[in-house]
């Protein structure tokens, strides 16, 4: 299992940031995802690990070595890209044993290897057709499978569900998981789905602006997020304007312009410092009957299988959003008053960012 350690890339694309000063280590044999928007400067920072751009400043270290301008065929890492580069006059079967046949494994290992892998991806059945006669989401099963097979102990993947049925790519969350930690490969997962960082990765860093804003376990991430931007990026927050009133046995009392006062965890911001407060809305919760922190009005229900989300106009704050379990899908109805409520422990408090708050929620 090999380390990766990056220090200090940057890379501009005219007078587009896409990696500025990005220092990263990924540990031998972690699970690492990188979450971000589109135009974060994800697949660039790929693209710099495994030798396909060239940074224009920092070093990229496999282990103790300095790979920063090696050849990337001689990096031993594979990316899988979003282009999935088929051999198209290859089988599906022979596709999957191509890194072995280069690197010059028995046949009877890469022929083992290959059906396992085939197997897990539920491809078994296709093993002689080519890459003209199958699916999308089958060709980006079968590029997963030869990154997997090509014998190398780092493993990069773009987006490597992305095309993949809702039901399939829960399926392959895990297996593909379990069989990088049984290869003992250290991997780099990118994605923009929020769930499958959170369920697939041992640690996720967020990338924004061509900048890690967080690293940490998913639990860390979600859950005591460092900026507004992860708060409200990763599992949606209802972010509040107000300024803080005092402290007490680690919570604060808040109060917003309308002199409607809240409490959070104490962020140690001063009494009289105008804060940014985030609640996620899986955390804001809602009753017919007082008491709650504010008064609304139900605008809309959305039904969304395992949860419902509900938004309601509070007077003088706007839209306030409340994720709930759907077995209270009946409990609420269209215009119905409600009283919108949470744990001071599930709040999280911030000081009002430089760039503003519009900017700083901004995902585009």
């Amino acid at each position: 299992m090999i380390k990766i350690r990056l220090e200090g890339l940057k890379k501009s694309f005219g007078s587009d940031m896409a990696a500025d000063g990005i220092d990263l280590t990924v540990e031998s044999g972690e699970y690492l995802c990188i979450l971000g928007p589109t135009g974060s400067g994800k697949t660039t920072l790929m693209r710099m690990v495994c030798g396909l751009t060239e940074p224009d400043e920092g070093r990229v270290f496999f282990g103790d070595e300095d790979v920063t301008h090696l050849d990337t065929a001689k990096r031993g890492a594979t990316m899988l890209s979003q282009t999935y580069a088929l051999f198209p006059n290859m089988s599906v079967r022979d596709n999957v044993l191509f890194g072995s046949w280069i690197k010059g494994w028995p046949e009877d290992d890469s022929k083992r290897l290959a059906r396992n892998i085939l197997t897990m991806m539920h491809m078994e059945t296709r093993s002689k057709a080519y890459p003209n006669e199958l699916s999308g989401g089958q060709q980006q099963r079968i590029a997963l499978a030869r990154a997997l097979a090509s014998g190398s102990k780092i493993l990069l993947l773009d987006e490597p569900l992305r095309a993949l049925d809702a039901r399939l790519r829960l399926e392959l969350r895990k297996d593909l998981k379990n069989m990088v930690k049984a290869m003992g490969l250290t991997a780099i997962h990118v994605t923009h789905d929020q769930e499958e960082a959170l369920e697939m990765a041992d640690r996720i860093a967020v990338l924004r602006e061509g900048k890690i804003i967080q690293v940490g376990t998913p639990k860390e991430v979600f859950e005591d997020p460092k900026t507004p931007f992860v708060a409200n990026f990763l599992g949606r927050s209802n972010l509040i304007q107000c300024r803080v009133v005092g402290s007490e046995n680690g919570k604060v009392l808040l109060e917003n312009d309308k002199g409607v006062r809240m409490e959070a965890r104490d962020g140690g911001q001063a009494p009289g410092t105008n804060v940014l407060m985030a609640v996620k809305v899986g955390n804001t919760k809602l009753t017919i009957k007082p008491p709650g922190y504010f008064e609304g009005r139900v605008e809309k229900i959305l039904y969304e299988g395992a949860t419902i989300t509900l938004e309601v106009m509070v007077r003088g704050l706007g839209l306030v959003y409340s994720k709930l379990p759907n077995r209270k899908f009946d409990d609420f109805r269209e215009g119905n008053r409600v009283f919108v409520n949470w744990s001071p422990d599930k709040a999280k408090v911030f000081d009002i960012p430089e760039g503003g708050i519009e900017h700083e929620v901004r995902v585009d």
